[in-house]
């Protein structure tokens, strides 16, 4: 992740563009219990690397909100 993403928090109004966009791409982004989520399995990553570190990039660190994320991901299950 390059420094400028390091200096952005994503906040809890861009998880649906997040959400949207790692879809856009070809992956599957998926809950995995309550704390944790998945992007991608391994073949789908593979095909797809330099758009999700685009994506991440572009919407920098998402840790101090993964339990939202997984909320969002169940609320369109």
């Amino acid at each position: 992740m390059s420094n400028a993403a390091l200096l952005h928090l994503m906040n809890e109004e861009e998880i649906p563009a997040f959400v949207a966009n790692v879809i856009e791409a070809g992956c599957h982004i998926n809950s995995v219990g309550h704390n944790m989520y998945v992007i991608c399995d391994d073949e789908e990553q593979e095909a797809v690397i330099e758009e999700l570190n685009r994506i991440c990039e572009k919407y920098g660190d998402r840790d101090s909100i993964r339990r939202e994320i997984v909320n969002y991901l169940w609320s369109i299950d």
